[in-house]
């Protein structure tokens, strides 16, 4: 267009000195008046053209503008999308690694406790048959001992021989199996079996003797209470392996329960965190297959908007550079018609000037046999239950071995039967004994249950109180050292904000003096440029003369200029890449500490919510403490705070019932053999009262 221009301003020029070689002499109007005129028309046409062209092009830059500045915020939405929702990803997959942890833990704590169980089951199955047949076993020995103690004191009390008693088939089978039975020890077997073997041959001898007439009474009465004696120790000694086996198995009973209560309680309890685990888990691998859902969508809008602004720029800037490239042509070709219509030295007056100026600036840039027995009977009780209450040191059985004397002498005297009185006052203790024994073991149960319950509760709530006090003092510590560093980071940005807005004022100054120099300058230049080619062609190639002086003068001059604009770009490029390098490095740091003061700002507010919330918790559990310490003060007084332990008292009182049982005993007359007018028979009497 420009060359074409030119073309035509040439031919203009050439029919203008043609014209005005022809009418020199009718007219004033000099060749360089009618090519001013004509570059004035050629001007006005391509203004024209200019303003058409700008008017087209300032409706495609708006649409431009506006449908990069949407994508734009679609994009800046989306970027925050994805960041707000890799945090979600990034507390799920923390959530979820955190679940699994719990999961194998518990699960491997139910495992060994359920382990545990099944040994404890199986060793206890094994210590009850082990105690089934033991009892079996000292029950039948003790039985057995029992008949045949029986046996002989009913039979000797008849004046039976031992080996009339020995004729009887179920005495003799009861002491063969006694001799063979496992609860009795060798040592007890041997003396049984050497004792009998004894009196086997003493029934030989006695039988030779009472054939001659002889009495033998003394000395069956003598064997006979040596066999009581022996059956009577093996009695004792079954009895009390008995009640020991007993005993043992109610202890080991009371221990398994204990154990499996706990370990029940510790499988429920790890079942029931392992199920929360799970359904955490659960929750947060929802929510991340829900985040990831959002994520690929989100990425693939993100994507589609960046590809369509990256087509939208290229489209934009092919059609921009396109209308620069025109609107430069038609600007230097404006500038040089222009120039050709002043004068020189209008044209390059104020290019000298600046030349000079341009070479001195800088650029800068700024990070009873009956009553005599009964008497003797209430009276062995009587006497009985008053030394047992002296070695037991109880008042109740001294007050009833009083009421027992009284009633023995007030019933003797009114004609009563005061047997049946004795009995009866002994019968009543032993059920007032045998209802304080149930009222206090329910009492102890009660106090075990609700004393180990308490307690236990007591330091559940005291270990959870501890640990959410650690966890709220590490909450706040972190919380505060992230508005620390927000703080921090909200000074840096501010300092940031001012370096970049002073460097931006001084680019922006430093810009708009180099947009106005250099359009001096390239004005000055178009200028000589187009004075020199319309001289040149006005003069043609004549070296001589003033035109060729001015020529010669006019290239220098344009030499110049065309130094001084190529430093003066160069100068602007550098100061420009400086000032962008600084700024996109700006721009970095500032993305960064905003994001960082973006996440910091929610975990601090995520920390003083959790640290809230644990505070309420730790309200409430220091609520329940509270009652539960008091709760505890008030079971001391019935639980604590006695003289003596339920197991003192329990065994003191199983001694009374005891005692007061073998005094019905004598009553009843079971523990009485009659007595001979022997010393002897004194003497077992009163070791049967003893015993």
């Amino acid at each position: 267009m420009r060359v074409a221009t030119l073309l035509a301003f040439a031919c203009m020029v050439s029919a203008g000195q043609a014209s005005t070689i022809s009418l020199s002499g009718k007219s004033n109007v000099s060749p360089i008046e009618k090519v001013i005129e004509m570059i004035s028309d050629l001007q006005q046409k391509i203004i024209g053209e200019g303003e058409a062209a700008q008017k087209t092009y300032d409706e495609f830059s708006e649409w431009c503008e506006e449908e990069s500045r949407n994508l734009h915020n679609e994009i800046k939405t989306a970027k925050g999308e994805v960041e707000d929702l890799n945090a979600v990803l990034d507390k799920a997959n923390s959530d979820i690694e955190v679940e699994d942890e719990e999961i194998a833990k518990h699960t491997g704590t139910i495992a060994s406790d359920e382990a545990d169980l099944k040994a404890s089951t199986a060793i206890r199955e094994k210590e009850a048959a082990d105690f089934g047949a033991e009892e079996k076993d000292l029950t039948e020995t003790v039985d057995m001992l029992e008949r045949a103690v029986g046996i002989l004191k009913r039979e000797l009390a008849k004046g039976a021989s031992l080996a009339q008693i020995k004729s009887a088939v179920s005495f003799v089978a009861s002491l063969k199996m006694l001799v063979t039975a496992s609860s009795i020890s060798s040592e007890d077997s041997s003396r049984l079996s050497s004792l009998l073997q004894d009196q086997s041959q003493q029934d030989s001898e006695d039988g030779e003797d009472m054939t001659l007439g002889a009495t033998t009474d003394s000395s069956y009465l003598s064997k006979g209470s040596a066999i009581v004696d022996l059956l009577n120790d093996l009695l004792e000694k079954a009895q009390t392996q008995l009640d020991e086996a007993r005993k043992k198995e109610s202890d080991n009973t009371n221990n398994y329960n204990l154990l499996k209560l706990q370990l029940d309680d510790a499988i429920k309890f790890g079942n029931q965190q392992l199920d929360k685990a799970k359904k955490a888990k659960a929750v947060a691998s929802e929510v991340k297959a829900k985040a990831e859902g959002e994520m690929a969508v989100t990425m693939k809008g993100m994507n589609e908007d960046l590809t369509v602004l990256a087509e939208t720029h290229h489209d934009c800037m092919t059609k921009a550079n396109d209308f620069e490239i025109t609107t430069a042509e038609r600007g230097a070709e404006l500038k040089a018609l222009a120039s050709a219509k002043k004068v020189i030295i209008e044209a390059t007056g104020g290019a000298f000037a600046q030349t000079e100026e341009s070479f001195l600036q800088i650029s800068s840039t700024s990070g009873s046999r009956l009553a005599t027995r009964s008497a003797l009977a209430n009276f062995q009780a009587v006497k009985f239950v008053r030394s047992l209450s002296r070695r037991l040191n109880s008042r109740s059985l001294a007050q009833l071995a009083t009421r027992m004397e009284a009633a023995a002498r007030f019933g003797a005297s009114s004609g009563e039967d005061p047997f049946a009185k004795v009995k009866g006052l002994i019968g009543e203790m032993i059920e007032t004994l045998l209802k304080e024994a149930e009222e206090e073991a329910a009492q102890k149960g009660f106090c075990d249950k609700e004393m180990g319950e308490t307690k236990a509760k007591k330091a559940e709530l005291e270990n959870e109180i501890e640990g959410l006090t650690t966890k709220i003092d590490e909450m706040t510590a972190e919380s505060k050292k992230l508005k620390e560093e927000v703080a921090t980071l909200g000074k840096e940005l501010a300092d940031l904000a001012s370096t970049q807005a002073e460097m931006n004022k001084i680019r922006e100054e430093e810009h708009g003096e180099f947009v106005a120099n250099k359009a001096e300058m390239d004005q000055g230049l178009d200028g000589i440029k187009l004075a020199l080619k319309v001289l040149r062609e006005y003069y043609g190639g004549a070296e001589g003369g003033a035109g060729g002086a001015i020529i010669s003068m006019l290239e220098v001059v344009e030499s110049d200029f065309t130094k001084g604009l190529e430093t003066m770009v160069a100068d602007e490029e550098a100061a420009q890449a400086e000032f962008d390098k600084v700024t996109k490095e700006n721009e970095i740091a500032k993305v960064t500490k905003t994001q960082d003061v973006k996440y910091k700002t929610k975990d601090a507010k995520g920390l003083d919510e959790a640290t809230a919330t644990a505070n309420e918790d730790r309200t409430g559990l220091t609520t329940e403490l509270t009652a539960v310490l008091d709760y505890y003060e008030k079971l001391k007084p019935q639980c604590i705070a006695k003289p003596d332990t339920y197991e003192e008292q329990k065994k003191r009182r199983d001694a009374e019932i005891a005692g007061l049982k073998e005094a019905l005993a004598i009553l009843s007359g079971e523990a009485v053999l009659l007595q001979r007018d022997t010393m002897h028979r004194r003497t077992g009497l009163r070791g049967s009262l003893q015993l």
